[in-house]
């Protein structure tokens, strides 16, 4: 057996911090308890918390962002320089604005109370457009007499690159300049060490009467005198700019507005899906919501950004897998994913990037460090599953539209794709699709579970590579299917019978080399010896959604993964409890991802094992109930379900993170048995089934080919019925019972 990882012993003075890869989340503080509110439009999130505030040290990811780079990471309101006493906060459903509800505390002067607490109410409302930051705050006098007071805000920008915010250190950094006054603003500027200029633009338009001072440090005053029952607005900006680029001079109503026409694009065409139970609505409207907010348009296209702070990019199996769980919903966003990946898929051979010919991109930075090259992640192929599953995903999107003109446009970049699976992917010709990291700066691991101790032997020994996972053939294999049916389409008859061989020579070679009796349960992965890692772990519920498992085995595989060993209550757990590396409070060794659920769920439909699916779709939406603004984050820790206590957070999980909020969507789809088979017109309900918390599933504007219909859908005791309340256009609804 080979012997456990020992850390490195610290010689005397010196701390040694043994951490989970070169990008691992450094966390001095927990996003669990902080409750922050978060917003995004485009390229710009801002983290605040619950006062609209941003601060820059013991919060230490809370700022406004901007293409990878903070220009934002001091806000600080205060009323005669006390911090406010908070009365409500919220980000509206639509996830378009923060509202924030304010008070003052007992002003004192001279040993009596001047001005009592409860007096001036101060409503701060902030949204994000086009680079900018919008507030406005109302200032109102609920006393009996007049009150003359000041509104401090306090404002700095540390242009500190996303990577130095999740902890990593550089050697050197670029030139802060002096803040500039300007009229009615101020503008911080910072030249980095690519040569770029970006700044920050604060401006203020403020109501006459009211009058604006420099105060101590970066920030300003605002004098305003208030009448009886009298309120006044000020406006205020927050502009995040760089060489070469500017942005006109919106207004907050004006901007508010194009927000909200840009939200309604995203929208439009969506099936929406609402139920019996309110609860059950909250998660779904969340969901939908976190999901438009998440998505990003990049010129005509639609890509959801994975999630937020630390992954508000294009990330390759990201997209991909948020795109094919929200198909049903709005295929516009898968049209939109694959567009974006063919035309970065990688053309050249640039081991610095973990690049090949054919490879789908797995990640997409800006910023200082990712232009300088101190992160390989400007354009990385690090990701040994985004190309077969941008084939898979590519198969989806046609059987659910029948987009065939859009699909020959991408047959250049399909065959590409395969081209690097059967050659580059497959470099020692075993049959298999293994990574093995050629990027000294790259990540280690390139599966879905990319932390470095997430691939092991049953020793907890770290498996040494090229390391081809279970999940990975499994999407080979469900590529190998997709792009038959393609070729079929295209009229490629024998590209087709070629494939559907392939697919079934590597479901023999996957059964020999992944199944282990002892186990009863597919192993995690071959090593670079070939030697099986013998470990349970949820990646074995991932190869279920591609349906390359045989039938009984399928079977023993749900068994165990619905077991204690896997199954908390609330999901299932990354690696069974009694596994070398097990802690449910690790990143991927014991902990709960919802989008991991919704693949294992998926996969145990296709398996007619629905009983098994809705106990899945159970446990997260009990979860969804403990979330703040049921909202289902990132992850959340892999501990058995207590009595009348909610799951428990990981503290640096991102909130939200798009493949998590589109899980709710693959989840109803495989309870349901859901198809959209645009070619025939049709909406197939195969076998379906609803849990018993949710009696009614109402279905508005699902389409499928030229046609669209209106469901409604009753849980009785021993079947789900379909009625169409509606139908546009020809469509028709079948029933698999």
């Amino acid at each position: 057996m080979s012997p456990r990882p020992r850390a490195p012993r610290p010689a005397r003075g010196e701390e040694i911090i043994q951490v989970r890869g070169k990008y691992y989340i450094l966390s001095s503080s927990a996003l669990a308890d902080d409750r922050t509110r978060i917003l995004k439009h485009g390229d710009t999130f801002a983290v605040f918390d619950r006062f609209g505030d941003a601060h820059p040290l013991r919060f230490g990811e809370q700022g406004m962002y901007h293409e990878g780079t903070r220009h934002l990471s001091r806000l600080e309101l205060r009323i005669e320089k006390m911090r406010p006493f908070l009365l409500s906060s919220t980000v509206l459903e639509d996830n378009t604005l923060l509202a924030v509800d304010l008070t003052n505390p007992d002003f004192v002067s001279a040993g009596r109370v001047k001005v009592p607490r409860g007096t001036i109410h101060v409503f701060r409302s902030i949204f994000l457009y086009d680079g900018v930051c919008h507030e406005r705050l109302r200032a109102a006098n609920f006393g009996l007499t007049p009150v003359s007071t000041e509104l401090n805000l306090s404002f700095d920008a540390d242009f500190a690159d996303i990577f130095e915010v999740r902890g990593a250190t550089r050697g050197k950094r670029g030139t802060r300049l002096p803040a500039r006054a300007v009229s009615n603003g101020r503008i911080i500027v910072y030249r980095g060490l690519d040569r770029v200029a970006r700044r920050t633009e604060i401006r203020w338009s403020l109501p006459r009467g009211c009058g604006a001072t420099a105060s101590e440090g970066p920030g300003a005053a605002f004098r305003l005198r208030l009448g009886v029952q009298e309120s006044k607005v000020l406006h205020l900006s927050y502009a995040c700019r760089a060489d070469g680029s500017s942005g006109g001079r919106r207004g907050f109503a004006r901007a508010h507005r194009s927000v909200l026409k840009d939200r309604e694009k995203i929208r439009l065409g969506e099936c929406r899906v609402s139920t019996s139970n309110e609860q059950f609505n909250d998660w779904l409207n969340r969901s939908y919501s976190d999901v438009h907010m998440m998505t990003t348009r990049i010129g005509r296209r639609l890509y959801p950004y994975a999630g937020v702070p630390w992954f508000s990019t294009v990330f390759g199996r990201d997209g991909i897998l948020t795109a094919w769980f929200y198909l049903w919903v709005n295929p516009a966003l898968a049209r939109g994913v694959l567009e974006h990946l063919a035309e970065f898929q990688s053309k050249e051979d640039a081991p610095a990037r973990d690049a090949e010919p054919g490879k789908i991109l797995h990640e997409m930075r800006r910023g200082e460090m990712a232009a300088l090259g101190e992160i390989p992640f400007g354009r990385y192929y690090g990701s040994v599953d985004a190309t077969p599953l941008f084939v898979g995903l590519a198969g989806a999107y046609f059987e659910s539209t029948g987009d065939l003109a859009f699909i020959r446009g991408l047959w250049p970049n399909i065959e590409k794709a395969l081209d690097w699976i059967e050659r580059r992917g497959d470099a020692d010709g075993d049959g298999f699709v293994e990574y093995g990291r050629r990027s000294k700066a790259g990540l280690v691991n390139q599966g879905w579970k990319d932390s470095d101790d997430s691939i092991f032997h049953a020793d907890g020994a770290l498996v040494r590579g090229p390391v081809a996972l279970c999940e990975v053939q499994a999407c080979v294999y469900d590529a190998y299917r997709a792009a038959a049916v393609l070729a079929a389409a295209l009229g490629r008859a024998d590209r087709a019978r070629d494939l559907d061989r392939g697919a079934d020579a590597l479901q023999a070679r996957f059964e020999t080399s992944f199944w282990s009796e002892k186990l009863g349960f597919y192993a995690l992965a071959l090593d670079g010896s070939k030697r099986a890692c013998a470990v349970r772990a949820s990646n074995a519920g991932q190869c279920l959604f591609s349906g390359i498992a045989r039938p009984d085995r399928a079977g023993r595989t749900a068994a165990a993964l619905l077991g204690p060993d896997f199954f908390t209550g609330w999901g299932v757990r990354t690696l069974a409890a009694g596994e070398a590396r097990y802690n449910p409070m690790s990143y991927h060794n014991g902990s709960v991802w919802p989008h991991d659920n919704a693949l294992i769920a998926a996969g145990l439909a296709r398996y007619g094992l629905k009983s098994e699916a809705s106990k899945l779709l159970q446990g997260l939406f009990d979860a969804s109930l403990f979330m703040e603004q049921s909202r289902l984050p990132e992850l959340f820790c892999g501990f058995k379900r207590r009595p009348a206590e909610g799951p428990t957070l990981y503290p640096v999980a991102c909130s939200p993170q798009a493949w998590a909020s589109a899980s709710v969507f693959m989840l109803i789809k495989s309870v349901l048995g859901l198809r959209v088979e645009a070619a025939k017109g049709r909406i197939v309900f195969d076998h379906p089934v609803l849990p018993p918390f949710l009696e009614e599933l109402r279905f508005r504007d699902l389409r499928a080919g030229g046609g669209s219909a209106d469901l409604l859908l009753r849980r009785h005791a021993s079947d789900v019925s379909v009625n169409v309340v509606s139908r546009r256009g020809p469509i028709e609804v079948v029933v698999v019972k």
